[in-house]
Order: structure tokens, then C-alpha cells, then sequence
């Protein structure tokens, strides 16, 4: 497990379609993460939406959607992998 010294925090999203977002974090780095195959269960189902997915924000050092779905700055950021899908989904 990695040792965080802090948590880094989004400053800047560009929406690269159809799902892909590339952030600015606060520490210098750039990423451009995929979410194609991540948009799985109930908070995600709008953000299948080209249109929607396109609303996202910049908030409280993290990217969130106007359905009140914010995502880890630690998994974006590349420190954590993100949880697993569920088997059943």
C-alpha cells in the first residue's frame, strides 16, 4: 500500500469524448483517465449519456456530476486502483 502524504486535488477537467476526462492536479500532474468501461451501476447510468457526462466539474478538489456523484482524487491521481466491479452487475 502506498503512503499518501496528502490528498491531491483536481484543478482543471477537459472532456475528452466520449469518456475520457484529462485532469490537472494541484502537484504538477496531468492524466487523462478512460471511464468507458467504468460507468457501471445506478450513479453512473447517466453519465452513459454523452451530454451528461460533458456537465462535469471541478468541486471541492475532485470531478463531480450534477447527480451528486463525485470520484476518488486518489484513483484519478493514479495512487489507488479503482474497486473492482461486482461479479453480479
Amino acid at each position: 500500500m502506498k503512503k499518501i502524504q496528502r490528498i491531491p486535488h483536481v484543478i482543471s477537467v477537459v472532456v475528452v469524448p466520449p469518456y475520457g476526462l484529462r485532469l490537472g492536479f494541484d502537484d504538477g500532474l496531468e492524466r487523462v483517465v478512460d471511464l468507458a468501461r467504468d460507468l457501471w451501476g445506478p450513479m453512473f447510468e447517466p453519465l452513459k449519456d454523452p451530454e451528461y457526462f460533458a456537465k462535469v466539474i471541478v468541486d471541492h478538489g475532485t470531478v463531480a456530476w450534477p447527480n451528486g456523484l463525485d470520484l476518488d482524487p486518489l484513483v484519478l491521481h493514479g495512487d489507488f486502483e479503482p474497486a473492482p466491479r461486482p461479479q453480479h452487475a
